[in-house]
């Protein structure tokens, strides 16, 4: 059987410098907010050419903490409307819902899956006060359309990027094109933790020192509390199998262009759309997403020739139970999307030959 991801092999290539690195938080006696958490946040930072960067116990926390902060600035105030794409993961939109502000839907592109700009500025109201796009599958949405439709109603930008770590839009990389940014290292993102991590990036250091004490229980100094916080902190070991990971993100990255690529130049079948990719540079392959009308039939003879695939998602967020006050709205746009989308096996340790022979099979299926 191809696996979808081989999580096993794909650590199996740092296993002696993820041995190391736990050994030397085991042996430091710090576990919790360490030299290795403060290096971490320096280092990527850096690899993402922000000023800030902010380790936190997960991609969602990373959203909720943002839109948090905000709050207690005075930014933003329960009730105001945040724009976000109705073809998500429903963690873009819980972000939004536990801060009780209002998630407003805006259609995709049915090309690129991203929130479609030219549909934006339709849904802005007095109440709006962010865009939050999300970077699906590693690609970068239009920033320089987002940022000017941002700037023009005094809106904050808050990027989703937790399937775009290392993409760039033109020359500046995703978690450095808006206001701030989310991340998460679930063990099976591009830079993935050997459990659950995420972080905030940021340039603005009134912000970074906010989400800092939130997710410390509102504290900057111990014992004295500022805020109604949450303990929302990256671990000293995850942040040592981060930094280690970090070094390779890059490389990973290659891995995962030199599949997409095959797959794009050699996939020849009527029934399924392939991803349209607007700069090959941009892309980091997160996901490889196909279309068919087929879907399930297609999954099935996959899987009956020893292809494991995945549905990234079935169920669009406006008609899950968690929002039943959308239920009867339509999205016509994502509704496709979401019944029609499959992800193909892709990483940085996928053979040349089992790549092949997935091409194969899909070639050879009608």
């Amino acid at each position: 059987m191809i696996p979808f991801l081989d999580l096993k092999g794909l650590n199996a290539q740092y296993r002696a410098e993820l041995i190391e690195a736990c050994t030397r938080v085991i042996d430091s006696g710090w576990y919790v907010q360490g030299n290795e958490c403060k290096e971490f946040d320096k280092e990527f930072a850096q690899y993402c050419g922000t000023k800030y960067a902010i380790g936190v116990a997960n991609g969602l926390d990373a959203l909720i903490l943002i839109l948090r902060a905000y709050k207690e600035l005075g930014v933003m105030n329960d009730g105001d409307e945040i724009i976000v794409p109705s073809n998500t993961y429903i963690a873009s939109i819980l972000a939004i819902s536990q801060n009780n502000l209002i998630p407003i839907l805006v259609e995709s592109d049915i090309n690129t899956y991203l929130i479609d700009p030219n549909k934006i500025e339709e849904k802005i109201t007095s109440k709006t006060k962010a865009i939050l796009p999300v970077h699906l599958y590693g690609q970068t949405c239009d920033m320089d359309k987002i940022n000017e439709i941002a700037k023009k109603y005094n809106l904050k930008v808050i990027e989703d990027s937790a399937q775009s770590h290392g993409a760039y839009f033109k020359d500046k990389r995703s978690g450095n094109l808006g206001d701030a940014s989310g991340f998460s290292f679930y063990p099976g993102k591009n830079l993935g933790a050997l459990g659950d991590g995420g972080a905030v990036t940021t340039n603005d250091e009134e912000l970074a020192n906010t989400i800092k004490a939130l997710g410390n229980y509102g504290s900057h100094k111990k014992y004295e509390n500022l805020y109604k916080g949450v303990n929302s902190r990256l671990d000293e070991i995850q942040a040592a199998m981060l930094r280690v990971k970090l070094r390779y993100l890059d490389n990973e990255v290659e891995k995962r262009r030199e599949i997409a690529n095959y797959y794009l130049q050699n996939i020849k079948n009527d029934n399924i759309v392939l991803p349209t990719v607007r700069a090959e540079d941009n892309h980091v392959w997160h996901l490889f997403v196909i279309r068919t009308s087929k879907r399930d039939e297609l999954q099935k003879y996959l899987l009956d020739n020893d292809v494991q695939t995945l549905i990234h998602y079935p169920i669009p967020p406006h008609k899950q139970d968690a929002y039943k006050e959308w239920k009867n709205e339509s999205y016509s746009i994502s509704e496709q999307i979401h019944d029609e989308v499959m992800s193909l096996p892709i990483s940085g340790v996928q053979s040349l030959e089992d790549t092949i022979k997935i091409v194969k099979v899909i070639n050879d299926f009608n």
